[in-house]
């Protein structure tokens, strides 16, 4: 795809439909009370997810905080933004591949520069430093928590922990919205008891969908880490949990893993993003620096009481390794930067990101329109 048709297509796509492929509460992030009810108009709540956030080894000499500066205003405007934190906070000496340890202040900048306030953390590297890293890495989580009002879900430092964060309840102008975190499996084996992490079982995600529910949920929003990395297609074992995951109740899943964008689908009305690909890392392997954001909007009828989930807006986002866009890393939405060619250091590299948005939407059948282009 050339420039010049990229922004032919930003120029007249405007909608997001993920096409079909295949054929007692908990704690809350925030309340209100409302004294009154209008007597019509609606509330929207939205809802963004971000795929995989890496800390490699060369981004430790480099500044946290641009990293997503460019992606923060979005992230900042929606009422929630959920990252995958796909490292351990294991304390010094930090690494990158293949046992990341991460500087805590990258958890303290995403929350407080960039706006994340949901860290998820159920995914195959967050045991990187064992079962004492993870118990180190909740400790920093908690701390967040309580000192900025963030919130983690997808591993558990005790019992009580896991009855506020699995399912993790938000709760926003008189919606509720569970979210359910959980990963194939770890690097790692963790020791026994706790702290735990949400695995990929059914039984125990069947319990958790069956908590979100009790729990008076609105929408059930499942946010597996699964699939065959570097593969833009899903795979069959994504494909039967799907199925599985929207049969038990889910209204959208959003899964992670992949390191790649991979296709939609529709299963029985409900949306599914098989992959968000990387937010931002190192990588550099073909598609890798690909990722796309997902933003899901939940309305709500203050006249009728009815409440229903909008079309997922999906947004193609690009990791600018140093030297490309600046001096650092930075991500960057695809479609605010589609003319700005001569602003690139690496001018090729603008090029490397208009043909790798047409290889991979011509791929995963993922449209200009889907993705907001």
């Amino acid at each position: 795809m050339t420039a010049a048709a990229l922004l032919a297509v930003i120029l007249t796509d405007s909608s997001a439909r993920p096409q079909r492929t295949l054929p007692a509460s908990g704690p809350q992030i925030r309340t209100e009370i409302r004294k009154a009810v209008p007597l019509g108009g609606t509330d929207t709540v939205s809802l963004m997810i971000l795929g995989d956030v890496m800390v490699h080894a060369r981004q430790l000499e480099h500044e946290f905080g641009a990293f997503l500066k460019h992606l923060a205003p979005a992230m900042r405007a929606a009422d929630f933004t959920a990252a995958n934190l796909e490292f351990s906070l294991g304390g010094e000496p930090y690494s990158g591949y293949p046992s990341f340890s991460a500087p805590d202040s990258i958890a303290t900048v995403l929350a407080t520069q960039c706006g994340v306030n949901i860290f998820l953390t159920a995914n195959n590297h967050i045991l990187d430093r064992g079962t004492a890293g993870l118990e180190r890495t909740l400790e920093v989580y908690a701390g967040l928590r309580d000192s900025l009002g963030t919130r983690y879900t997808g591993c558990a430092a005790d019992s009580l922990d896991e009855a506020g964060n699995n399912p993790l309840m938000l709760l926003d102008k008189g919606v509720r919205i569970a979210l359910v975190n959980f990963t194939y499996g770890t690097n790692h084996a963790k020791a026994p008891g706790w702290p735990e992490v949400s695995y990929m079982l059914k039984d125990e995600v069947a319990e958790t969908m069956e908590a979100a529910r009790n729990s008076g949920a609105d929408f059930i929003v499942a946010l597996p880490h699964w699939g065959t990395e570097y593969s833009l297609r899903h795979d069959s074992v994504q494909e039967d949990w799907a199925e599985w995951l929207v049969a038990s109740g889910a209204d959208a899943v959003v899964g992670s893993h992949p390191h790649v964008v991979q296709d939609t689908a529709r299963i029985d009305g409900k949306p599914v993003i098989y992959s968000t690909g990387n937010a931002v890392s190192n990588m550099s392997a073909i598609n890798t620096r690909l990722g796309m954001a997902v933003t899901l909007r939940f309305v709500h009828d203050l006249r009728s009481g009815e409440k229903k989930l909008l079309e997922p807006e999906l947004t193609f986002t690009w990791c600018c390794l140093p030297g490309m866009l600046d001096d650092g890393y930075s991500t960057i939405i695809i479609k605010e930067w589609a003319c700005r060619r001569d602003d690139w250091l690496t001018p090729s590299d603008f090029d490397n990101m208009v043909s790798t948005l047409g290889r991979v939407r011509a791929a995963t059948g993922i449209s200009g329109q889907l993705a907001g282009l």
